[in-house]
């Protein structure tokens, strides 16, 4: 009788011993919560363990590679094959007009060619610089409208509206505000762009592909 007793009490102390490794192991288990909002849902996990995480982040500095990298972002979300309705092409969103300027008439290679992209990006920079070098001399480290006038965003307005449209909102004091058909406007990539140094980039008048 005590025999079996002891038996009974070693196989109790082995499942007792079993429950509790099993209630910590369910216990101490990473917790998963869910958060859903109307565009995304992410996935939180909690543990008792240090997890490092890594984003696929771009981390851009203040020079010309930044600021291209931004605009192209903000003008086509950086895709070299992006086409909007109005006709505009490629990362920058360059019309068939500007491009017959660099002597570019086949939309399809553009389309399909980054560096040319790329390149006709750097001249096109080049050239606004040299046709607002004036403007440039005269408005930046002033304020319009409160915006902080800089060589980056008037190099990046130039972008969106054509050097012309740009020195008619210099020259007016912010009374020219021109949009483009999205409703962006020149002052809007004034601020948005004043924070780059683009002291590398040349005025050129007539630059070449």
């Amino acid at each position: 009788m005590r025999r079996i007793f002891n038996v009974m009490l070693k196989t109790t102390d082995f499942f007792s011993v079993f429950f509790v490794i099993f209630f910590l192991n369910v216990s101490y288990a990473p917790l998963l919560i869910k958060t859903t909002d109307i565009t995304t849902t992410t996935n939180y996990t909690v543990s008792q363990k240090n997890t490092k995480i890594e984003d696929n982040l771009i981390y851009l500095i203040s020079d010309f590679n930044g600021f291209k990298e931004f605009l192209g972002f903000k003008e086509s979300s950086g895709s070299f094959k992006s086409v909007n309705k109005f006709g505009y092409m490629g990362k920058y969103q360059f019309n068939l007009n500007t491009l017959k300027i660099y002597k570019l008439k086949n939309s399809t290679n553009f389309i399909n060619n980054p560096e040319l992209q790329e390149r006709v990006f750097l001249i096109n920079c080049q050239r606004n610089k040299w046709i607002l070098r004036k403007d440039i001399l005269w408005f930046v480290g002033t304020k319009i409208n409160g915006i902080e006038i800089t060589e980056s965003g008037i190099l990046a307005a130039a972008h969106l509206s054509g050097p012309g449209n740009v020195k008619k909102f210099l020259r007016s004091q912010g009374k020219n505000d021109l949009k483009d058909a999205f409703g962006t406007s020149i002052s809007n990539y004034l601020g948005t762009f004043k924070d780059y140094d683009l002291s590398s980039i040349s005025a050129v008048k007539r630059p070449k592909i």
